[in-house]
């Protein structure tokens, strides 16, 4: 669980590390530059193992790979339309919805009756905190697109998990970000990368890339080996957490009466999902 935990604070930096980036980075830019250095250094690590060349499923690789790309393009535009914290809440919020269903489909995954009950506290706390305010009003395409991002997310988790029973963490975590990367090369090739010869945008473009993506999914994929999908990705609920605060800190941003009353609801939620065994 702990692991869990220390990738979604890894995550919940992801939104203001972009928005304290160059004013010149588009988001789209800054996403696959991300998964661009992440997917190259996870690659690179699997490679000097000896584990990445594999007879791999080819759906599950697929499907990994693909929802990577998507929820780059989903998160990042989506961040930038609604804002650091709601765009994190929507999109990291919806996600345990969106993996309970895909997981039981696809994996045969049941849920358990604490994690129902857990998520839907969580959830109904997410609520509250992506609640439009007067400073904050969301249209269609900045609730949107998070919610494609929670759901390439619970995508991106339920195949690593389908990958984790033909290799080890590392080469998942590799297949995932660095074919990833090869999807969004033509998002890359078209463009504006000036922002990454500053020293702001280098700065940026590394926490992203190694930190907040080759670590933080280094030990998601780690943890994934030994818990549902559908427990990750409500774990994964301290990431809108973790940007929330640092949206209010850092960048300004407010949270009323409902927002904070929200934050407690999915403290509540995590707590009782890490409260079971099933969580160690």
């Amino acid at each position: 669980m702990g692991m869990v935990l220390i990738a979604a604070l890894l995550w919940g930096t992801t939104g203001t590390a972009r928005a304290l980036g160059p004013a010149s980075a588009a988001p789209l830019s800054v996403g696959a530059v991300r998964i661009a250095i992440g997917g190259a250094l996870l690659t690179a690590i699997a490679l000097g193992r000896g584990t990445l060349v594999h007879p791999w499923p080819l759906r599950a690789a697929l499907a990994s790979a693909m929802a990577v790309a998507a929820y780059q393009v989903a998160f990042f535009e989506g961040v930038a339309r609604a804002g650091v914290a709601a765009g994190t809440i929507i999109a990291i919020g919806s996600a345990p919805a969106f993996a309970g269903l895909i997981a039981f489909v696809a994996l045969g995954e049941r849920p358990t009756v604490r994690w129902i009950v857990a998520t839907l506290v969580a959830v109904a706390g997410i609520a509250l905190l992506a609640a439009p305010s007067a400073t904050l009003p969301l249209e269609p395409l900045a609730t949107g697109l998070p919610l494609v991002a929670g759901a390439s997310y619970a995508v991106y988790a339920t195949a690593s998990k389908r990958l984790l029973r033909d290799g080890d963490s590392v080469a998942v975590a590799a297949l995932a970000f660095g074919g990833g990367a090869v999807v969004l090369i033509p998002v890359l090739a078209l463009s504006d990368l000036s922002w990454v010869n500053t020293t702001r945008g280098v700065s940026v473009a590394l926490w992203l890339g190694v930190f907040a993506t080759a670590v933080a999914y280094l030990l998601f994929t780690r943890a994934l080996a030994r818990m549902p999908v559908s427990w990750g990705a409500t774990l994964s609920l301290v990431e809108p957490l973790t940007a929330s605060l640092l949206g209010t800190l850092v960048l300004g941003e407010t949270l009323g009466g409902p927002q904070l009353a929200g934050g407690a609801l999915v403290l509540c939620g995590l707590l009782l999902l890490a409260t079971s065994a099933r969580a160690s």
